[in-house]
């Protein structure tokens, strides 16, 4: 599959006018962005890419600030290219070291993770899903049925199941993703990886601990009646992919309508990761 980027550049003081085009772009089907020293960068699959559309809903905003952007291309090959060329291993917590299969071991570390990234994301390196990582090294997860939706290449459920977690199941709509998360879990020895390409129809009909889902608000928000109905009284769901202003007061609201509670979230350059029990 391959992919647009849009390289967007951005003359502003003010926060929020980020917030308002990645707002945008996300109800118009972008799925992953990437914050710049200029600006940002959005990326949705090329088959879901409409010029137009994106032409119509950023017009008014032309008003507001100043602001361009670039359209790029990236196949899947470039795009694996890329990754590997920019994937440098990492500590979350000092507890936890992500590296890729072409780099040294570091056994001195308590938990090591092997990822071959390939066009799934989910490193750890974005600041959400190192957040979501922080969160399952200060959780209780032994014994526990865990949900990861929006798996990437998963390293959530990898990590929780390095934890102790008992029953997994990964899900990720893109293919690319649902592939890579059985081969990530194969390169770290994971046996109890139950791992489902699709969306919140694939959501399996049984009762979790604990649910991860790391993807956007606008997806969160179309979600989140599912996560709720498969979620154990006194559960635990995470949410991340979203911004503290002025997405995480959205997502408490939506989350209330289904007796989840807020309890806390964390903060790395305004992305939010949050916990909520039900």
């Amino acid at each position: 599959m391959n992919y647009i980027e849009l390289v967007f550049t951005l003359i502003t003081d003010e926060d929020f006018h980020q917030d308002l085009l990645i707002n945008t772009l996300g109800k118009l089907g972008f799925d992953t962005f990437e914050e710049t020293d200029f600006g940002f960068k959005a990326y949705i699959s090329a088959d879901k890419f409409n010029q137009t559309a994106i032409n119509e809903q950023l017009e008014s905003f032309h008003n507001l600030f100043t602001f361009s952007y670039e359209v790029n291309l990236i196949p899947q090959k470039n795009w694996n290219e890329v990754w590997e060329s920019n994937f440098e291993p990492i500590q979350i917590a000092d507890q936890v070291y992500v590296r890729a299969t072409f780099h040294q071991p570091q056994p001195n570390f308590k938990h090591e993770i092997v990822i071959d990234p390939k066009m799934a994301f989910g490193t750890g390196h974005h600041q959400t899903t190192a957040m979501m990582m922080e969160y399952l090294l200060e959780t209780d997860v032994k014994e526990k049925s865990i949900l990861d939706m929006g798996c990437g290449t998963g390293i959530l459920a990898i990590l929780a199941s390095k934890l102790g977690a008992k029953d997994l199941v990964a899900i990720d709509h893109d293919e690319v993703c649902y592939q890579s998360t059985l081969e990530n879990a194969e390169l770290n020895h994971i046996k109890n990886i139950k791992a489902l390409c699709g969306s919140k129809e694939a959501i399996p009909n049984q009762q979790f601990d604990i649910i991860l889902a790391n993807i956007n608000r606008n997806i969160l928000m179309d979600q989140m009646k599912g996560y709720a109905s498969v979620l154990k009284p006194e559960g635990t769901i995470f949410f991340s992919g979203f911004y503290e202003s002025p997405d995480l007061d959205i997502i408490n609201e939506e989350a209330r309508k289904y007796n989840l509670k807020y309890i806390s979230h964390k903060k790395k350059d305004n992305w939010v990761a949050a916990k909520f029990v039900k």
